[in-house]
């Protein structure tokens, strides 16, 4: 599989976290922040947690999330297919 380029923030690359969507030249994944709002933290709070990270890449994260159901898009896999032996 190879990097996907999710938008102008967000990359799901099989060589970093599992190919999970992270924020690009971060470890830090998107699922991680949309939790974190989900629990009511703020942005302040969340950039705390992640230095590396800024309201941009926030907004970016809620873009995608949206996107997911409005636009029907599905999450790509990006692992490996292990053929079932």
């Amino acid at each position: 599989m190879k990097r996907v380029e999710i938008n102008q923030y967000i990359v799901a690359d099989p060589a970093i976290c599992h190919g999970k969507p992270t924020f690009k030249g971060t470890r830090v994944m998107v699922w991680q922040v949309l939790e974190m709002l989900k629990s009511g933290a703020n942005k302040k709070e969340i950039i705390e947690a992640f230095p590396r990270i800024s309201h941009l890449h926030i907004k970016a994260a809620l873009d995608y999330a949206s996107s997911l159901t409005r636009e029907g898009y599905v999450v790509i896999n990006t692992q490996p297919q292990v053929s079932p032996r």
